[in-house]
């Protein structure tokens, strides 16, 4: 009688290891509640969000479309942003024309993306994420920290990202851009 158990039979992976993963690949992944994404053609999986981090982004996900004009369309993930064929994100909240929208995905950088802050995304979200959808052209960028509660916000100025909002609590800012919407951070973990 052996004490050392033999290895499980490695599984099969949907993509090919050791070369990079593309939008074919992430069309392969399981639907198991994990979000997939792809920077730069490195495989990013995410637990499902906490119950606080969606009650975050569906409040905000209210207010900014009761303020969203008409020829715009606000989306809660997961929807697809695809920058490339080897860079497809999924952040919480997007904001793009109607018309940009296709039947899966939007095949561009939108005018506003929108990411609240979990401890297991916190740096994906305030580095690689938020340099390759300033690299695209996204127009603003928003991260939402739903333990301080607080928000940031940027806006793409001469291709770079500069700082417009920095609040938090019981403070409000009125953001103009993709549009006008007053936010209170405070009012977005009730």
């Amino acid at each position: 009688m052996s004490l050392v158990e033999p290895l499980p039979a490695p599984t099969q992976v949907p993509w090919r290891p050791n070369v990079p993963v593309t939008r074919a690949d992430l069309d392969q992944m399981p639907d198991d509640g994990h979000r997939y994404e792809l920077i730069d053609g490195i495989l990013l999986v995410s637990p499902a969000p906490t119950i606080r981090h969606q009650i975050v982004a569906s409040n905000l996900n209210d207010v900014l479309k009761q303020a969203c004009p008409p020829e715009l369309l606000v989306l809660f993930a997961p929807v697809d942003v695809v920058l490339a064929a080897d860079t497809v994100l999924q952040p919480d909240l997007v904001v793009a024309s109607r018309d940009a929208f296709t039947d899966r995905d939007l095949p561009m950088a939108p005018l506003l993306a929108v990411e609240v802050l979990s401890p297991s995304t916190r740096r994906v979200d305030l580095m690689l994420k938020w340099s390759r959808l300033e690299a695209a052209g996204c127009a603003c960028y928003w991260a939402v920290d739903p333990d301080t509660p607080s928000l940031i916000a940027w806006e793409l100025r001469d291709g770079v990202f500069a700082q417009v909002a920095k609040v938090s609590g019981d403070e409000s800012v009125r953001l103009t851009a993709p549009y006008e919407v007053t936010i209170v951070p405070a009012n977005l973990i009730l």
